[in-house]
């Protein structure tokens, strides 16, 4: 387990900000506890403490990410996500972030138990498979897609578990998971009202929060 200095609040310079962490800034209260899975080198968790001034930790399973986490000041555990969150305790956090990473993980459904557990709330962030691009080179050329939210070919692919907006949705509703809001977006995390009409159709990558049916309740 790597660990680093309690986070000072910048920005991580080594990255550029993405423009969807400021759709996850607007769920996120200031002052939260904010636990990030998959955190990579910080920079989410930089930009939130900057602009919402949380406080929390990172969890990274590359061991070229953790130096850069330990440069910007961001708390860092080196650790396998498929292996469960078993090192925290039940509702150790505001919010459990998964960005751009459910669909790398061996067991999503497990993780996403696993993120409410620890978590009141829960926030991820998935590249959508159902996006017309991947129907029509599918459909089309009988390939499986390559794209800007999913660049790698079927060989070299990180990608275990692709889903589309509706699978993600149903596998919620299987586990009794509330969401509580949804955002699809193009690659240039932009909205649009076709965007809203059809998401599942022209959303490139999918923001979901969630929490448990037992605590929406509340």
């Amino acid at each position: 387990m790597t660990t680093s200095q309690p986070s000072s609040g910048s920005t991580p310079d080594s990255a550029e900000v993405r423009p969807d962490y400021a759709i996850i800034a607007q769920w996120i209260k200031s002052g939260s506890r904010v636990l990030d899975l998959g955190c990579g080198d910080g920079a989410l968790l930089g930009f939130l403490a900057q602009e919402k001034n949380v406080s929390g930790y990172g969890l990274e399973i590359d061991d070229k990410f953790l130096p850069q986490c330990i440069r910007n000041g961001i708390n860092v555990i080196q650790t396998d996500l498929d292996k469960g969150l078993a090192e925290f305790d039940d509702d150790s956090f505001d919010y459990v972030l998964l960005s751009l990473t459910l669909q790398a993980m061996h067991f999503p459904a497990r993780l996403l138990e696993e993120m409410l557990r620890v978590g009141s709330r829960g926030i991820v962030t998935f590249p959508n498979f159902g996006h017309w691009r991947a129907r029509l080179q599918l459909g089309l050329f009988g390939k499986m897609p390559v794209s800007r939210s999913l660049p790698h070919q079927w060989y070299d692919t990180p990608n275990i578990h692709l889903c589309t907006l509706r699978d993600f949705e149903e596998l919620c509703r299987n586990r009794n998971i509330d969401i509580l809001e949804r955002r699809a977006v193009d690659h240039g995390h932009q909205s649009s009202l076709g965007l809203r009409l059809w998401p599942n159709l022209l959303g490139e990558i999918a923001l979901y929060q969630f929490t448990h049916k037992i605590r929406s309740r509340h």
